[in-house]
């Protein structure tokens, strides 16, 4: 297919919103769903769920229900069933939408910021190493850097070595940000994917545990 369009609504981006406000998952998380990507589009995020639940029923359409929306045993669930109308009584009607403007909010301040940041990564990696067989970036750069583009281009940096997204936490790059802005002689910073973060002739450069070879960016 060339569009494949996507049932999430107003309400789904308010879970999301809240769930990442609940693991501490940074802004990229707090932005929430994005409304496309690749092939897929999500026309709904503006509706509320109880909309498309209305139109579906006076339009005669049969929607299935999946059977783990009404599952206790996920998070989702239980902020749909019990954190959002508690808000919403608590603090008045309207929740949902405020979250949901947020992650708009958010979501072009974080788009912004990895822009900037790809720029730079792209830029530092360009660069001739010194001495040539280096790899990593040059931590004089990185000092220039604000903390947002630095931290971004740090975790790019152990992503494209192989970190697995899903293991690399935001401590992970808290550790390699250390690296450069307090630098006390630290051996190494382990990381996910059997990587260790180094600190060598003035490069932070992310190697292989095992070998203590220095990576290019390419997973191994």
């Amino acid at each position: 297919a060339s569009v494949v369009l996507l049932g999430h609504t107003r309400d789904d981006q308010a879970e999301t919103v809240l769930l990442g406000l609940a693991r501490g998952s940074g802004a990229r998380s707090l932005a929430g769903m994005r409304r496309s990507f690749d092939v897929y589009r999500r026309p709904f995020l503006d509706l509320p769920r109880d909309d498309t639940v209305t139109a579906c029923q006076v339009l005669g359409l049969d929607a299935w229900d999946d059977p783990h929306n009404s599952d206790p045993g996920y998070a989702r669930v239980r902020v749909r069933r019990a954190v959002l109308p508690a808000l919403e009584e608590h603090l008045g009607p309207g929740v949902a939408a405020a979250l949901a403007r947020t992650a708009q909010q958010l979501r072009a301040d974080a788009d912004c910021l990895d822009d900037l940041a790809d720029h730079h990564y792209d830029r530092l990696r360009a660069e001739p190493a010194h001495p040539p067989a280096a790899a990593g970036l040059p931590v004089a750069d990185l000092e220039q850097l604000p903390a947002a583009i630095r931290t971004r281009l740090l975790r790019r940096l152990a992503l494209d070595a192989g970190a697995p997204p899903a293991e690399l936490f935001h401590e992970h790059v808290l550790a390699l940000e250390a690296l450069v802005t307090a630098w006390r002689g630290q051996k190494w910073v382990d990381l996910p994917g059997h990587l260790r973060g180094v600190r060598r002739e003035g490069r932070i450069e992310v190697a292989l545990a095992d070998t203590g070879r220095a990576t290019t960016g390419s997973a191994p």
